[in-house]
């Protein structure tokens, strides 16, 4: 009886002391990004229509993967109101809350966020807890610091190789700071010891190599005993070919032999192509072999570059050489490319060979069936500007809208010559009349691609405000037929050239709102659902990035399944950049009649094989897309990215321009 007395004392007791201990919620901690949710759903919604103020609250929500994605909203709205409302989350004790607060206010890219981003790096954090998010403040500072800021950052040498995200975070600040064009001698020092030295992470070293390959008015020439073997050992070719570039800047004997030696051992095509960049920067004398072997190579892009490097770099004297490469059997862009370059370089007094060229060129472009052909053909052919007439009559009533705009492109291409007075001499008024008169005639056919080539063209300094001051009501009128916001590209910039012949300040228009996404797309998507591409070289395998980008693969997707894409070109082919695609004109001016908005979450393009969105400035999105060929970092931030390649990146490096998109099937 008395143990039955004493057991119920103490549960009564426990019960009591139970009763008094108040009640705790289990503190969330993890960061999920589930498409599927709800609420995930309802606050990108606030993100598409750009609610600002209705994605704050989230802010202090009990979930952090709310906190995470209200936050990053800001990245993609960049609205420099949200900065204030973002400073506080540095110091959130979830990392990646942290992190997503620091990248949305480096995406903003005000000074006045700096400080606070500095005082939120948490410096004694030894044990690496908040690694993401000190890796993202120092990103951040890059975007938005000043000089003195480098200089502080750049001097930092306490992070070992084992520090891989501090060094990232080091790596991409210098060169965030490097693209807004704020550099030091202390940062490139930093840089060019971080590519250099093998026992860095190879992250690391990519972000350091693609500083030295992309940021401007960097003196290198002292670091030659430092670049020269790094170029010479280094094994991954993603770092290779952004350091052939870095030592083409060295410009000195060791450097071009490096290079030219390189170049002949070389087994990847995008290093050659890098390398032939890289010789731009050295006496065409000493290149000019390596780069005529080069038309040769069995890679088309190397052949398309080194064509490239003769247009660009070409001398009179080699003129006629280049004409008669052009003969050989080449790719044809490849071919066309050395047309030009021999129309371009020729003496003036090469009568017969500059009327054979240029006889070649009117006859291929007759006899040819292939747009993009005919339309390379109307661009060599501006190189001699006494073929404007030719090309405006053979080109501007072209059925194909790739021809249309090429011919008015070409005719852009002789107004914008330096040598436009001399080369017509007396004569160069009327002719200058008479290509802006039909720079003007565009203005009439309501086509987007000649509006926006032509619009571009009459903010040529030399003769426009001359012959064009009278001529804005029909610019207007124009403007005012565009179709909104499928012709945003072309609008914007006629409206710049208004506001240049007016002398007045211009803003871009950003569309508005006009096309929610449709979460029943990605209702039987998960992290594991691929796009094919089949094209006329092979199929090319997507994985697509719902989570991050979902807005985009539902516009993705959908377009798919309609059937848009199928039997469009790659109307746009960059060798060791991208391939672009998704445009229903073929020419880079077409688009549906809505835009999508930017998606810009914490990726980077630092691989090959990432398919981004092209557009016109942020939140111009569309239908048209890109792959990369290799990292192209300076496009983060910039450029939505939805997918990346996971089978078929053989086939990418194969495409050319005006192979076809068979179909995309998209395989859950």
């Amino acid at each position: 009886m008395n143990q039955k007395i004493t057991l119920f004392i103490s549960i009564s007791l426990f019960a009591m002391l139970f009763s008094c201990v108040p009640y705790q919620e289990e503190k969330l901690t993890e960061v999920r990004l589930d498409f599927r949710d709800s609420l995930f759903q309802k606050i990108y919604n606030f993100q598409d229509q750009q609610q600002i103020e209705k994605l704050y609250p989230y802010f202090r929500h009990k979930d952090p993967s709310y906190q995470y994605v209200a936050a990053l909203a800001f990245a993609s709205i960049k609205a420099p109101e949200a900065i204030d409302s973002l400073i506080p989350l540095l110091k959130s004790d979830i990392d990646k809350v942290r992190a997503a607060a620091a990248y949305s206010l480096g995406q903003i890219g005000e000074a006045s966020a700096t400080e606070p981003l500095i005082g939120a790096f948490d410096r004694y954090d030894t044990a690496g807890i908040y690694n993401n998010s000190n890796r993202a403040i120092l990103e951040a500072v890059g975007k938005c610091g000043e000089k003195s800021h480098l200089d502080a950052l750049a001097t930092v040498s306490t992070y070992t190789n084992k520090d891989t995200m501090l060094l990232e975070g080091q790596a991409w600040s210098i060169y965030r700071f490097g693209l807004r064009q704020i550099t030091s001698p202390a940062g490139t020092d930093r840089m060019v010891n971080l590519v250099s030295d093998l026992t860095y992470p190879a992250s690391v070293r990519l972000i350091a190599a693609n500083y030295l390959y992309r940021v401007q008015g960097i003196d290198l020439s002292a670091k030659a005993g430092q670049l020269i073997p790094s170029l010479r050992q280094e094994e991954d070719p993603n770092i290779r070919m952004a350091l052939a570039v870095a030592v083409g800047k060295i410009q000195s004997e060791d450097a071009l032999n490096t290079l030219l030696a390189q170049f002949r051992q070389e087994s990847d095509y995008r290093v050659k192509c890098n390398l032939l960049r890289a010789f731009t920067n050295y006496e065409y004398e000493a290149v000019k072999e390596t780069a005529i072997a080069a038309l040769k190579d069995t890679s088309a892009h190397v052949a398309m570059r080194s064509a490239q490097f003769f247009l660009e770099n070409g001398n009179a004297a080699d003129a006629t050489t280049y004409w008669l490469m052009a003969k050989d059997s080449l790719p044809t862009q490849v071919q066309l490319t050395l047309y030009q370059a021999a129309n371009r370089h020729l003496f003036n007094g090469q009568v017969e060979a500059r009327d054979a060229i240029n006889s070649e060129l009117r006859n291929r472009f007759r006899r040819s069936t292939d747009p993009y052909e005919k339309a390379s053909c109307l661009i060599a052919l501006a190189e001699f500007p006494w073929n404007y007439r030719f090309i405006h009559r053979e080109g501007y009533p072209s059925e194909d809208a790739i021809i249309r705009t090429s011919s008015v492109q070409a005719l852009s291409n002789i107004t914008s010559r330096s040598n436009f007075r001399g080369f017509f001499g007396g004569s160069y008024r009327r002719i200058a009349r008479e290509i802006c008169g039909h720079f003007m005639e565009t203005m009439d056919k309501n086509d987007a691609g000649m509006i926006a080539v032509a619009a571009n063209a009459l903010q040529n300094t030399s003769f426009t405000l001359e012959n064009y001051a009278d001529s804005l009501g029909k610019m207007d009128v124009a403007l005012s037929n565009l179709e909104l916001p499928k012709h945003t590209e072309t609008y914007n910039e006629l409206r710049r050239a208004i506001a240049f012949v007016n002398d007045t300040a211009f803003e871009p228009l950003e569309p508005s709102f006009n096309h929610p996404i449709d979460w029943s797309v990605l209702e039987e998507l998960t992290d594991r659902t691929l796009a094919e591409i089949e094209t006329s070289k092979g199929t090319i395998v997507v994985r697509l990035f719902p989570g991050q980008a979902p807005g985009t693969v539902a516009n993705f997707m959908q377009l798919a399944r309609d059937g848009f894409y199928d039997g469009l070109n790659f109307h746009r082919v960059v060798p060791n950049f991208v391939i672009q695609g998704g445009c229903p004109r073929g020419d880079g001016y077409g688009s549906l009649n809505y835009t999508i908005r930017s998606e810009l979450p914490p990726l980077h393009y630092d691989d090959e094989g990432y398919i981004g969105m092209a557009s016109a400035g942020n939140h111009t999105e569309g239908t048209q897309f890109f792959i990369t060929h290799s990292p192209t970092p300076h496009l983060d931030g910039n450029y939505t990215i939805f997918g990346k390649v996971e089978e078929g990146m053989e086939v990418v490096h194969k495409i050319l321009m005006g192979d076809r998109i068979q179909n995309i099937k998209v395989r859950r």
